[in-house]
């Protein structure tokens, strides 16, 4: 069987300490295949606060791959939202949108974030047209017979949680993606979990989202995903920190 560890919205510089640490204790005792990070792991995209995202990160020794989320974006720099955006994260860049090896399951990466919007809340989703082909080339590269997983920070449509996602393009993804041969979609954003099975285009997709390890509580604790793959069948599971 293989475990994933489906982590989102850690926040630092707003996260809960006592859900940080219950979290790595989990990776250390349990040794998943790999954890998944979708997005926010700062609050406000300061350095500190992503020297403290790569330490703890690095100090979980696991296989990685992170997903960047609208609150890594610098928040109090215009310049450096607009020209530079991801320079902040060069302590976390191998980890970026990392390809991982497991057998059996591809985890393609599909970036909703973006540093301008024709809208006043520049927080919510955003699939562009590159970001969707690219996403698409990936999907079509991977092994025929794979588990075929998308990890981004929004969920493409609303999953009837307390926060909206209100991702534009998001639907339109989705088709696309069901099209291509997706079995999930992975993301974070609303800080409450749900798995929810999606009808498109005749194909059944999961929607899965997890919760948070921050401050930021909706109407959940602090929690993530652990996804249980054996074969082409999958289940999550809610680890909801006690």
């Amino acid at each position: 069987m293989i475990r994933l560890f489906h982590v989102s919205d850690v926040h630092f510089g707003a996260e809960d300490s006592a859900a940080v640490d219950w979290f790595a204790r989990v990776v250390k005792a349990e040794a998943p295949d790999a954890v998944i990070l979708t997005g926010d792991l700062t609050m406000r995209a300061r350095p500190h606060e992503f020297a403290a995202a790569a330490k703890w990160l690095e100090g979980l020794e696991r296989p990685i791959t992170v997903e960047v989320g609208n609150h890594d974006l610098p928040y109090f720099n215009p310049w450096a939202r607009f020209v530079t955006p991801y320079k902040r994260y060069a302590a976390l860049e191998r980890m970026i949108e990392r390809p991982l090896d497991i057998k059996g399951v591809s985890v393609v990466p599909l970036k909703t974030t973006a540093r301008f919007q024709w809208r006043l809340n520049w927080s919510k989703g955003h699939v562009g047209v590159h970001a969707l082909q690219e996403s698409l080339a990936l999907v079509e590269a991977a092994p025929a017979d794979d588990l075929k997983f998308i990890a981004c920070h929004h969920p493409l449509v609303e999953a009837a949680t307390r926060m909206h996602s209100s991702t534009r393009g998001g639907r339109r993804a989705l088709a696309a993606l069901a099209g291509a041969g997706i079995d999930a979609v992975l993301t974070g954003h609303v800080h409450d979990p749900f798995d929810i099975l999606h009808e498109v285009g005749g194909r059944s997709v999961r929607m899965i989202g997890a919760g948070t390890l921050s401050e930021r509580i909706r109407a959940h604790p602090p929690s993530f995903n652990e996804i249980r793959v054996e074969g082409k069948a999958f289940r999550t599971v809610a680890r909801v920190m006690d």
